[in-house]
């Protein structure tokens, strides 16, 4: 007989996995999968379902409850007993392990034999990618006519390894993904049946470690709730699935905001101390810059999922990080994620990522301060605007200014023409350049020559000392000179008068006559010149033709190609101004016309050089034929 220990036998009872034991039995028990629920039922009710179903999507959505629950309910005609499942009609086969023809061959033998109890017979055919393509083309012809009493459910998570033929008699159902909020409400529903006490926030860490499989997320319960008890928090569930918490990226954030490079660091040393390896610390903090960026404006918050607690603390940090910022962290933390598997010294590369971080705030602060960023530019710049007041200078005269005014002090355009009336006054704004043509290039001279200044005086009114200009950008002592000064608008305007009073007119201009034949002298001249520059794509498109002359001024070339007229075209200009000098004739114009059939003359390829050959001398071909010659 054995030594009694004192210790109490443990006595295993059976487990029933949170899977099993919540699985679905109505339609309206399934999560996240309203519109498949309700079209089956709609299909049921109006008995218009289809003979062959197939159920695609992701693992663990439900796609085989569906299946089980659709195989009940089509049987049912309200006379069964309470719990019937209609066991001797549905049939279930696992096409990983029997995806021979042979498998198949027995289903369709089976299949004949109409159902004993109930209306019809269900056979759910789970992971049917896994069939062989002989025993696919076995099942064609009896999934295309079945008996009237079968209905045949496929199921798959990869609905591409299916082949055409199968998926075209089958009605297909796509199965969506658990999104984060069903997943942790039916993770709260099952907690408030066990009797379990659990945090929301820890319920979505489950529900998102299942990403988006619901069976997984039961599994991940029922191992949390071994670790835990009866009580569920945050930092438990953190623990055993060894994620880290999202209060360690909130903590990481505040440091890289206030730039604190020795604080992060001693922070990561303190995760690695926990076990938790760099890339997994650096993938959750690009995740959080992720989940701060939606945070920063109303229409993205709904991408943020997460329990409302956590979504106020990131609504809270998300005030104090700019978007520039967070912009250029994602980056940051996505290079380093790319770089870590082909570094040999992954902790440094996760450090330098960090201080890279930290030093973001820094050197946005210091562009603020300097005024390098691009918002701080006044609006008004994009605009073609009068520059405020005291940026225009009054210009030097001999005359007195008037009283009250000081010498040399800055006013405004008004002020200006009320002291200075018996100055030439301001043009009128529709008369004055604009802001972009008035700007000259730093250090450029504005300084006028005597002949230029004799030019711009005024023809009539009191004479007047014209004032010495400074380059624009350079200040005379006690006084501001800008672009926009009084003396750069009248020199400007005096010039470009000057200018068009210099124009000549084009009547008045020489226009000598002149032969063809020195005209061609003339331009073959021009091309041996262009030659000896080393233009010799320029001299050879002039050599293509001589010109000749169309009535008195017009000088017509025609080329073989486009782009040998492009080549005239772009300097044209420098050979009409030789033309017309060598002529005496300003009159003279060009016209270049383009003729394919001019091409033909040049003979390019081996073949064209022989039969041009050969037209000057048939014998060539003989000599070609005696001595068996090749091209």
């Amino acid at each position: 007989m054995p030594e009694y220990t004192g210790r109490r036998p443990i006595r295993m009872e059976p487990f029933i996995v949170s899977a099993r034991k919540y699985r679905p039995q109505q339609f309206e028990d399934v999560v996240g999968q309203q519109a498949i629920t309700r079209t089956l039922l709609n299909a049921i009710e109006n008995d218009h379902l289809a003979q062959a179903l197939l159920f695609c999507g992701p693992r663990g959505v439900g796609k085989t409850t569906c299946a089980r629950i659709l195989a009940k309910k089509i049987n049912e005609d309200g006379n069964q007993r309470d719990g019937e499942d209609f066991a001797f009609n549905i049939f279930e086969l696992d096409a990983a392990s029997n995806n021979s023809v042979d498998d198949i061959r027995n289903l369709i033998d089976q299949v004949r034999i109409p159902p004993q109890v109930g209306k019809y017979k269900v056979y759910i055919i789970d992971e049917v990618h896994m069939l062989s393509q002989a025993a696919f083309n076995a099942f064609l012809k009896t999934l295309e006519e079945p008996p009237r009493h079968a209905i045949f459910i496929l199921a798959t998570t990869e609905k591409h390894k299916i082949i055409p033929t199968i998926l075209s008699r089958c009605q297909i159902f796509d199965f969506r993904r658990i999104t984060v909020g069903d997943a942790a409400s039916y993770l709260k529903y099952i907690a408030e049946q066990q009797g379990i006490e659990a945090d929301e926030e820890a319920l979505h860490m489950i529900a998102q470690k299942a990403d988006g499989a619901m069976r997984d997320a039961l599994s991940i319960f029922d191992r949390v709730v071994s670790f835990a008890g009866n009580k569920l928090t945050r930092k438990a569930v953190a623990e055993n699935l060894n994620v880290l918490d999202v209060d360690v990226y909130f903590e990481s954030t505040d440091h890289i905001l206030k730039g604190d490079i020795p604080a992060l660091l001693i922070y990561f040393n303190e995760i690695l101390a926990q076990g938790f390896e760099g890339h997994h610390y650096i993938n959750g903090l690009a995740s959080h810059f992720r989940d701060l960026m939606v945070c920063t404006s109303q229409e993205t918050v709904a991408l943020l999922e997460t329990s409302e607690s956590v979504r106020q603390r990131y609504l809270e940090q998300a005030s104090h990080c700019s978007g520039e910022f967070l912009l250029a962290a994602l980056d940051l933390a996505n290079q380093c994620d790319l770089d870590y598997k082909t570094s040999k010294n992954h902790r440094l590369l996760v450090e330098l990522c960090l201080m890279k971080l930290a030093s973001l705030t820094q050197r946005q602060k210091k562009k603020a301060r300097n005024g390098e960023d691009a918002w701080l530019i006044p609006a008004a710049a994009f605009h073609n605007q009068t520059p405020p007041p005291e940026t225009v200078s009054e210009p030097e005269s001999t005359s007195k200014p008037a009283a009250g005014a000081q010498e040399g002090a800055e006013s405004s355009p008004e002020t200006v023409g009320s002291a200075h009336q018996t100055t030439e006054s301001i043009p009128e704004s529709k008369d004055m350049p604009e802001s972009k043509d008035i700007r000259e290039p730093e250090g450029a001279e504005q300084s006028q020559s005597p002949d230029n200044q004799k030019e711009t005086s005024a023809p009539a009114g009191p004479k007047e000392t014209p004032a010495p200009t400074l380059p624009v950008g350079k200040k005379k002592s006690g006084q501001k000179v800008s672009g926009l000064s009084l003396s750069s608008i009248r020199a400007k305007k005096a010039h470009k008068a000057s200018r068009h009073h210099a124009a000549p007119n084009p009547e008045d201009l020489p226009r000598d006559p002149f032969e063809e034949s020195e005209l061609q002298a003339l331009w073959k001249e021009f091309a041996e010149q262009t030659e000896k520059r080393g233009r010799k794509i320029l001299a050879a498109s002039l050599g293509t033709d001589l010109p000749k002359l169309i009535g008195d001024h017009v000088i017509w070339i025609e080329l073989p190609n486009s782009t040998m007229k492009k080549e005239v075209e772009r300097d044209q200009f420098e050979l009409m101004d030789f033309l017309r000098t060598q002529l005496n004739n300003h009159h003279i114009q060009l016209k270049i016309t383009v003729n394919e059939e001019t091409a033909k003359q040049f003979a390019f390829t081996p073949e064209e050089k022989y039969q041009k050959l050969r037209e000057k001398n048939p014998a060539i071909d003989l000599l070609r034929k005696t001595f068996d010659l090749e091209l």
